[in-house]
């Protein structure tokens, strides 16, 4: 060090640098140098003392505005994230109020089904109650899609979308098994409609549990539990069209006697159509979603026919092509796997010769 700089600095000016170094520089923070201020001495040290705060004081002074500003920076973000947050709150309104909507569905039908206050005939209240079903899964299809649309898919909103199918795919359709058969015992239709109600609760923790944020739902493994509701319910939407064809005196007696016989047929074969489609809803069948499939616009030429078919069978049958088509969607997959069952193993390779 120069003569020019000793004279500059005395012992009076390091005690003031000093007090005026820890006053402008925050004590945690950690300076250059320090550990070697502390354990050396001698001139060397004194010269070493001297040049660090010349040359780093007006860098550490500098750094005080651009904290002030990280601070505010800081502040700014999380406000802005409170309002996105409650933003985001707001949003998630619509998909659940569809979602309880689905819920209030099968608790009209569970109450409609098991009314003794309505004057009305039995196949009347299952048909209201079938009507409000499918009420429910047009709940279903849309407060999925509105939390897609809104960003707003949650865990709590999945769950709550379960509960809520419990209620109208489960609960529902087995109130309708109870109630549409006088012909079989009590015990036997109880059973049956338990059953029912049990497969849907596992075949929802299962789709909860194997399902992704990130999946595409093209499809399902398992018949999905809307589905099967729905192929319950469309036979108790179709009884009131088999007992007016069994009476009614337009149409040939042929036709008369077949839906008579189909309507007393029904006693036993709902309750038989309900163990089939517990089973399926449990198994690993392959099944689309052709919702998902139409509105992302993927249809095979094949759909497009089988749409036409439908909406033709409905104008000319009414109600009785319900049953048709969800008993086509609920079987095809299952049939289709039994007549093909060597398409997905592998052939078998020949042992290497010794």
């Amino acid at each position: 060090m120069s003569e020019l700089t000793r004279g500059l600095y005395d012992e009076s000016d390091e005690e003031s640098f000093s007090e005026t170094h820890h006053e402008t520089h925050d004590s945690s923070e950690p300076i250059a140098g320090e550990d070697s201020l502390d354990t050396a001495s001698g001139p060397d040290a004194v010269q070493e003392e001297l040049a660090v705060p010349v040359a780093n004081a007006q860098p550490l002074a500098a750094t005080e505005p651009k904290r002030r500003f990280r601070r505010l920076r800081r502040r700014g973000s999380a406000k802005a994230g409170g309002a996105k947050k409650k933003r985001r709150l707001t949003l998630a309104v619509l998909p659940t109020l569809l979602t309880l909507g689905n819920g209030v569905c099968g608790l009209a039908a569970i109450a409609v089904a098991m009314s003794v206050t309505l004057d009305w005939p039995l196949d009347q209240k299952l048909f209201v109650a079938g009507i409000l079903i499918f009420a429910g899964m047009v709940f279903d299809a849309l407060d999925g899609s509105a939390a897609r649309m809104t960003g707003q898919s949650s865990q709590f909103g999945a769950e709550l979308d379960s509960l809520c199918d419990a209620i109208t795919f489960g609960t529902a359709p087995a109130v309708i098994v109870w109630r549409i058969s006088d012909l079989l015992p009590a015990r036997l239709t109880w059973a049956i409609g338990a059953l029912f109600a049990l497969c849907v609760l596992i075949r929802l923790a299962r789709f909860n549990v194997e399902t992704g944020e990130d999946d595409a739902h093209e499809g399902f493994d398992g018949l999905p539990s809307p589905a099967a509701a729905g192929t319950l319910a469309a036979f108790a939407i179709a009884m009131p069209d088999l007992a007016a064809a069994s009476v009614e005196p337009a149409y040939p007696e042929m036709i008369q006697s077949a839906a008579a016989w189909l309507l007393w047929a029904s006693h036993f074969f709902i309750p038989m159509l309900a163990l089939a489609l517990a089973y399926l809803m449990v198994s690993r069948f392959h099944y689309p979603h052709i919702v998902q499939q139409w509105v992302r616009g993927r249809r095979a030429p094949h759909q497009i026919g089988q749409a036409l078919f439908a909406v033709f069978s409905v104008f000319l049958l009414h109600w009785l092509a319900l049953p048709v088509a969800f008993c086509y969607f609920a079987f095809a997959s299952p049939i289709k796997s039994w007549l093909r069952p060597t398409d997905d193993v592998p052939p078998t390779q020949p042992s290497p010769s010794s």
